[in-house]
């Protein structure tokens, strides 16, 4: 019988880096198709930041954990290879939670068709999670106002770098956090951004407040670390943050301490944490508000593409690095 290869995890992290030992990779049979199904031979993974908390024990968050035993979740892009569904043919594009496999069985639940006449790693790297999130947390949370100053951290993402984008385009003044000067140069000279603060640099104060001499109003958050507590202190009265991610605190085993709420109660900040899954049935409008930017080319991206399914393994600690340069993908 054909098979294929599937990961599954078997352990939860404990802290630091990722190996082998927390996944088994296992050889499945190709299933049969029964009717109200269809086969789909996935072809790009996303690798996400949000993995590092689907791994985790904790049953108290937006999505419960990937059970020890199953497939590590994540999304993907694949062809339908066999169908025997009235809404899905043969060589359909589809997107959806496929999982760390080679193939996907599905329903139809959760999966969308490509229509777009883009590379996979075009759809993943804007159309999929990233523009989704950045057009959600930006416009439906952080509600941007033409002139206003925003700084998002993780600016070199796959998040940020959208999120900044779309923040030019609607005339505020932008400013990245980044991990390395080829980061900062990219999202300054390629993309548009006003000011790029590497934050393992010295004199972040000072540096914010030359790339920021008029307070920040929006804070759009992918990162935590010590330079959240300098950006905290630059919040005008009544600024926002976004709360999206924190990477930095994902394979921490005590997470850092928050900013003081004296800033939040002296300056009326207003603080709001959001994840996707909340939005999922709101993927059209948020697509119809991405789109016309990306047409008019307000939108470049970069994909860091790694080969082979079981390289995602050691390619999730590329998050913590620093060392990915764009979305992260793996081809199959």
């Amino acid at each position: 019988m054909a098979t294929f290869t599937a990961i599954n995890l078997i352990k939860r992290p404990t802290g630091g880096p990722l190996d082998s030992s927390l996944f088994e990779v296992v050889k499945k049979t190709i299933p049969t198709v029964e009717a109200g199904q269809f086969l789909v031979k996935q072809q790009h993974m996303s690798l996400d930041p949000a993995m590092f908390g689907w791994m985790s024990a904790d049953m108290n968050s937006y999505i419960p954990p990937v059970a020890l035993g199953d497939v590590m979740r994540s999304s993907g892009i694949g062809e339908v290879t066999m169908s025997h569904h009235p809404d899905f043919e043969v060589g359909d594009r589809v997107t959806g939670m496929m999982g760390w496999q080679e193939y996907f069985l599905s329903d139809g639940q959760g999966v969308n068709k490509v229509t777009a006449p883009l590379p996979n790693e075009n759809i993943l790297s804007v159309f999929a999670l990233p523009g989704l999130t950045a057009v959600q947390g930006l416009f439906n949370v952080g509600k941007p106002k033409k002139g206003e100053t925003l700084i998002v951290t993780g600016a070199a993402g796959s998040v940020g770098s959208i999120v900044g984008q779309l923040a030019k385009a609607e005339g505020l003044r932008v400013i990245g956090v980044v991990g390395n000067q080829e980061k900062a140069d990219w999202i300054v000279n390629e993309l548009g951004f006003d000011a790029a603060i590497n934050y393992k640099s010295d004199d972040l104060d000072a540096q914010l407040a030359k790339a920021a001499p008029d307070g920040i109003d929006l804070f759009f958050e992918n990162t935590g670390g010590p330079i959240q507590h300098f950006i905290f202190d630059r919040i005008n009265a009544h600024g926002r943050v976004v709360v999206c991610g924190l990477i930095s605190a994902y394979d921490a085993d005590v997470p850092d301490l928050g900013p003081s709420w004296l800033n939040i109660i002296k300056r009326r900040i207003t603080i709001q944490g959001f994840t996707m899954p909340d939005h999922f049935h709101q993927v059209p409008e948020l697509l119809e508000k991405l789109t016309p930017y990306v047409m008019a080319g307000q939108i470049k991206h970069r994909s860091h593409v790694l080969q082979g399914l079981e390289s995602a393994i050691e390619g999730l600690n590329l998050f913590s690095t620093g060392e990915n340069k764009g979305k992260l993908i793996v081809q199959l």
